[in-house]
């Protein structure tokens, strides 16, 4: 069986199993951050969870970047370096930023993270340096289609970024508790750091105009519209004045 027929297959099943998170995430909260609690087995701290969960796919991008059989080009070397912005900050800033490093992620949710990274890493990464056959030339800079999802990923990732931070703002060193976030896109929806980051993988996929990457975008919608949901009813649970007209995920709809 060649590597061409096994990475059609995983790009099927992805997108086949995204579906299924998506369902199962509506009645099973993962098991980390607010929504942490006991029965999942051995854990370890949080920033050591995040930290291993994520570096796998910025290393692995890279290596398979310096392997790949495709021409390296200007534009491979960018969509290797928008990877990057998100993918070294999640993996190697976020856990050491995080006011939570107290708190806990179970050893299961870990390496289910880190068997994701390591699979969406490869299919997007062998895509573009190796499968893609010398499709991204310079002048794919250029195109509509390349111009207009790196300009979604950027307004995503700023997004993203901005949320974090504000939340993070909410605590002083060594403080653990929540507080309800005020001002910007939340004024509109519970959890503007996960509509960024969707808009960022939505912006890859229409950039790099490729199945793996339209089926990392499915999958992060699948995982992070359904935490979105459980984020909102947490707040509205904890915080009997929580603002009523503030959506879960979606400005205005959801």
């Amino acid at each position: 069986m060649s590597e061409q027929l096994v990475f059609n297959i995983l790009v099927i099943l992805s997108f086949i199993l995204a579906g299924g998170i998506f369902v199962s995430l509506f009645f099973i909260s993962a098991p980390y951050g607010r929504h942490t609690r006991g029965g999942w087995g051995l854990s370890v701290p949080n920033w050591l969870g995040w930290l291993v969960m994520e570096s796998p796919s910025p290393l692995l991008m890279l290596a398979l970047f310096l392997i790949g059989g495709a021409p390296k080009t200007t534009t491979t070397l960018v969509f290797l370096l928008m990877w990057w912005a998100h993918y070294t900050h999640r993996a190697f800033i976020y856990p050491f930023e995080t006011r939570s490093k107290n708190k806990r992620m179970p050893v299961v949710v870990m390496l289910m993270g880190m068997i994701f990274n390591l699979g969406n890493a490869y299919l997007n990464g062998r895509w573009l340096f190796h499968f893609s056959a010398g499709m991204y030339t310079n002048a794919w800079l250029a195109d509509a289609r390349f111009i207009a999802g790196a300009a979604l990923f950027v307004g995503g990732y700023i997004i993203n970024r901005w949320a974090d931070r504000k939340l993070r703002s909410l605590r002083q060193p060594g403080e653990t508790g929540y507080q309800i976030p005020q001002g910007g896109i939340y004024r509109w929806i519970s959890c503007p750091n996960y509509f960024g980051e969707v808009l960022e993988w939505c912006g890859w996929a229409l950039a790099t105009w490729s199945l793996p990457g339209l089926s990392f975008a499915v999958w992060t919608f699948a995982n992070l519209a359904p935490r979105a949901r459980s984020h909102h009813a947490w707040y509205h649970r904890n915080f009997p004045e929580y603002p009523r007209e503030r959506k879960a995920f979606i400005p205005g709809i959801w």
